[in-house]
């Protein structure tokens, strides 16, 4: 069992900067892939970025490329989503989610999840 705790949300301006975490208990990631999704009112969850917990191959949604980054810290079962540049459409609760598939940007195939955390960003 892997249980998944985010922090690191909150409000901010336009233009800001965030950094969310997902700290992970119970066991380690070796060999999951480790992902944020968001998911807005209304909205499908959406992969926003995912990291293979192995080697450190990362991807990432077309809408944040170059504002995102992904990154893992292995000693302290950590991952980190590093949001810069902000706008208002990235308001949404993002989730951390882990699962054994290798990539995926399927809500579906993650075996654990976190609680969410909200995200808001104000013009």
């Amino acid at each position: 069992q892997v249980q998944l705790v985010e922090s690191g949300g909150g409000l901010v301006q336009a233009g800001g900067s965030l950094r969310l975490s997902c700290a992970a208990s119970g066991r380690s990631f070796p060999t999951y892939t480790v992902a944020w999704f968001r998911q807005a009112p209304g909205k499908e969850r959406r992969l926003v970025a995912a990291i293979i917990w192995s080697n450190g191959i990362t991807y990432y949604a077309d809408s944040v490329k170059g504002r995102f980054t992904i990154s893992r810290d292995m000693a302290k079962n950590t991952v980190y989503l590093q949001m810069n540049s902000l706008k208002p459409e990235d308001t949404a609760v993002y989730y951390c989610a882990a699962g054994t598939t290798y990539y995926t940007a399927e809500p579906g195939m993650y075996d654990y999840w976190g609680q969410g955390t909200q995200v808001t960003v104000s013009s």
